[in-house]
């Protein structure tokens, strides 16, 4: 009786000892997801790994053109600005002025991006469509502060403050237009749910995704193979610890459903990071006039690059009805 009641403890402890690693396995590797997620520094070990986070192979056709067009815009000739965010992070942006501009576009980059490359392609045709751009560098990339990016979560008040700049420095006379790719089309769209001032005219949504939550299981499913049903709790708990917010605590939904201003939802059919899905549930939410441009082939922020002309067209037509009429 006592060997067989030995051997239920012993087996007992080792289910705990396996379950105890098990977990601890778990924590770990969410802990990595969360952290090139959101840190600023992806952790030395991630950088060695070739794990595909996006899902989508490097596409060679287009490599070169964003090379170039990225150079250019670079080194253009801009002014830098620097602002603080409702809680003091040093915010960067590069002002593109143009002369007689008609309107002024608030552009937004993407996850681990930054504002030239994602806007090299299409800075030329804004600046020859009677465009001022300010191109701004998200919180927690690039030059911008913050330790950490937010999904869109935080982002939101950092292009509000952005807005409240522009309209310091040249009056609420100009129409104002918000523009983001990728994580910063979930940006500007989120930002639609604040009070944003009448000058603000629309809003221009290129791939964006519908809330935090909803992304990282995406991507864990489908482009990491790691079933995120076990690690979904933990990385909201090491969320809020980082932003002190959940990953469901906002989402585009959200915003849409109490948007004023128009909208125009952009993306590609064959988006493997952010899934078309995603634009047509924020799409189907939107309380405000919106358009939807879909885009056949089109991979991940490639829309412009796949239909260019198709792309500006859609774009004249929306500054075309909606820019602000100045009595």
């Amino acid at each position: 009786m006592e060997k067989k009641t030995r051997n239920i403890l012993i087996g007992a402890g080792a289910a705990i000892t396996a379950s105890a690693i098990a977990g601890g396995m778990v924590y770990s590797v969410t802990n990595d997801f969360v952290k090139v997620a959101l840190d600023r520094e992806i952790p030395k070990r991630m950088k060695r790994t070739n794990v595909n986070i996006t899902g989508e192979d490097k596409d060679d056709e287009f490599t070169q053109k964003i090379n170039q067009s990225t150079e250019v815009l670079r080194n253009s000739d801009l002014e830098t600005i620097e602002i603080r965010s409702f809680d003091g992070e040093k915010l960067t942006a590069h002002w593109h002025s143009c002369k007689n501009a008609k309107r002024i576009i608030i552009a937004m980059h993407g996850w681990r991006s930054f504002w030239a490359k994602d806007f090299g392609g299409i800075s030329e045709f804004l600046h020859n469509n009677e465009c001022s751009v300010l191109y701004a560098e998200q919180r927690g990339q690039n030059n911008s502060g913050g330790e950490y990016m937010g999904f869109g979560l935080i982002e939101r008040y950092d292009c509000f403050e952005w807005v409240k700049w522009l309209n310091q420095k040249f009056g609420e006379e100009t129409s104002i237009y918000l523009a983001g790719v990728s994580m910063g089309a979930t940006t500007v769209l989120m930002t639609a749910g604040l009070e944003l001032p009448s000058n603000v005219c629309g809003i221009i949504g290129d791939c964006g995704f519908t809330n935090p939550y909803e992304i990282w299981k995406y991507v864990a499913d489908n482009n990491l193979h790691m079933s995120y049903a076990m690690k979904g709790n933990i990385a909201d708990i090491l969320c809020r610890k980082k932003i002190q917010m959940s990953l469901k605590d906002y989402s585009c939904i959200d915003a849409m459903k109490k948007c004023k201003v128009p909208v125009l939802f952009i993306h590609g059919t064959d988006d493997k990071f952010v899934p078309i899905e995603m634009t047509y549930e924020n799409y189907k939410a939107c309380a405000a006039p919106k358009r939807l441009l879909v885009v056949p082939g089109a991979t991940h922020a490639m829309s412009y690059w796949t239909e260019t002309e198709k792309y500006e067209d859609e774009l004249k037509r929306f500054w075309a009805d909606y820019d602000k009429k100045i009595e």
